[in-house]
């Protein structure tokens, strides 16, 4: 936009409105970019699969896996092994609300405990 001119007096206002507005674009662009990186309900396979196709500066497909899990270091450690993905975080919005319940772990088959997000760090 153009610039503006402002009294003195409305300079630190003024400022801090620039800043907030700032501050909300840039967070409403992270969540959009995160949302769009997040691939859902991905079989252990086809995450697989991904990732071992996956070059960083190549590929440009979700790298983000929101799977139904159930929690258990040595399918943790397979995993790791297998794909090099770890768990990122267990975002506790779709956990709160509950989205794991009557799902399968992607990777066991077991009953899953929560919702876990994969991925893999470069």
């Amino acid at each position: 936009e153009g610039k503006e001119t402002v009294n003195l007096a409305e300079v630190g206002t003024k400022a801090a409105e620039g800043l907030d507005n700032l501050q909300e674009y840039l967070l409403e662009a992270a969540k959009e970019r995160l949302a769009g990186s997040i691939n859902m309900m991905a079989t252990y396979e086809q995450m697989r699969d991904a990732l071992e196709a996956d070059e960083a500066s190549e590929y440009n497909g979700p790298g983000l896996y929101l799977v139904p899990w159930k929690c258990d270091a040595e399918n943790e450690d397979k995993i790791k092994e297998e794909c090099k993905a770890t768990i990122r975080c267990y975002p506790t919005d779709v956990n709160e609300a509950g989205m794991w319940e009557g799902k399968k772990c992607f990777y066991s088959g077991e009953d899953a405990t929560h919702m876990a997000l994969f991925g893999r760090a470069f």
